[in-house]
């Protein structure tokens, strides 16, 4: 990439503590995330995929401080953010934004869309008086609404409709950073088509950089520049997104791969498609060494007895295997 570093993070842990049995008579952690670093640059959209429980969702929170790390570093703009209290956070809070999977659940049902939208920019003192409400009709027509909607409340809205309105109220602070966390999962594909057009025009309108974490592969395909495939709380790798896609370097990113259909008939009959057994392990117990080893398929040794590093093998491309390079998984 030829932006500059927007995020730094190093070495970034998430371990959640909890009571196990009838009573609560044990206690268990939960590695959500462990060691993970890796940069965002301006102005890219760096998409994390994997299956469900992974930690992409714990990724973005943790970058936003919404869960506060266990270890780690986030570097915003020169500065270390994590684990920083909610006063120290304000400052940071108008630049960095989310948009959650579930618009409904978002939107306050006792707010209108106005008031909803106009909240951050009063909050923040962007606006004050008339130019509140010019601002909240800007915003809406930003994500093509139209003014009269700022009286409407949530119920009354079709779910990309609420979803545009949790863009907007994500934008109104004027961020220059966007989680978009599963923001197309709960829509129909048509309105999904819709969202993710949307996404890509504002970007390029206000030079916004995304971290979208998903799991529908052909979408991540169009909308990013990069992608993180992670699993059970590492990645796996991560690579521009003709690297991954084309030249996938770790097993699972080619199981993963080989599950998305393809759209020649032919084609989809006779590729080999690559099944992985069993399943995702508990994060209460996860796996000696490489955490991939109890479904790899070309799992050897010495993968139950070192974590394998996550190196650049290509530029920009990097991997967590073993065997990579050593004509085994290339």
């Amino acid at each position: 990439m030829d932006g500059e570093t927007l995020i730094r993070v190093e070495g970034l842990t998430k371990h959640f503590h909890v009571r196990l049995g009838a009573f609560g008579e044990r206690a268990a952690t939960v590695h959500a995330l462990d060691d993970v670093s890796f940069d965002i640059f301006e102005g890219e959209t760096l998409s994390l995929v994997g299956e469900s429980g992974c930690g992409k969702s714990t990724t973005g929170f943790a970058l936003l401080n919404l869960h506060r790390p266990s270890a780690g570093r986030v570097v915003y703009r020169g500065r270390d953010i994590a684990g920083l209290d909610e006063k120290a956070m304000r400052p940071f809070r108008r630049d960095l934004q989310i948009v959650f999977q579930d618009p409904y659940s978002t939107l306050n049902p006792r707010m209108t869309v106005g008031e909803a939208v106009a909240e951050p920019v009063r909050h923040h003192g962007l606006a004050k008086g008339a130019d509140v409400a010019t601002r909240v009709a800007a915003l809406l027509a930003d994500v093509g609404l139209p003014a009269r909607f700022a009286a409407r409340y949530p119920h009354e809205l079709s779910g990309g409709q609420r979803q545009r309105v949790a863009i907007a109220r994500a934008l109104a602070c004027q961020p220059r950073f966007v989680v978009c966390d599963e923001a197309i999962s709960a829509l129909d594909v048509s309105i999904q088509a819709q969202i993710i057009n949307l996404l890509l025009d504002l970007q390029d309108k206000y030079g916004l950089t995304y971290l979208f974490i998903a799991h529908d592969l052909a979408v991540v395909r169009h909308i990013s520049d990069r992608v993180g495939v992670m699993y059970l709380g590492r990645f796996a790798e991560l690579g521009r997104r003709d690297q991954v896609f084309g030249e996938p370097l770790h097993p699972y990113t080619r199981a993963l791969l080989s599950a998305v259909p393809e759209a020649d008939p032919e084609v989809e009959r006779n590729r080999r498609r690559q099944v992985l057994q069993g399943d995702v392990p508990s994060p209460l117990d996860p796996p000696s060494g490489c955490r991939f080893r109890t479904r790899c398929p070309i799992a050897v040794a010495r993968c139950a007895e070192a974590v394998p590093a996550f190196r650049e093998v290509r530029p920009g491309h990097h991997v967590a295997c073993h065997l990579v390079g050593e004509g085994v998984a290339t």
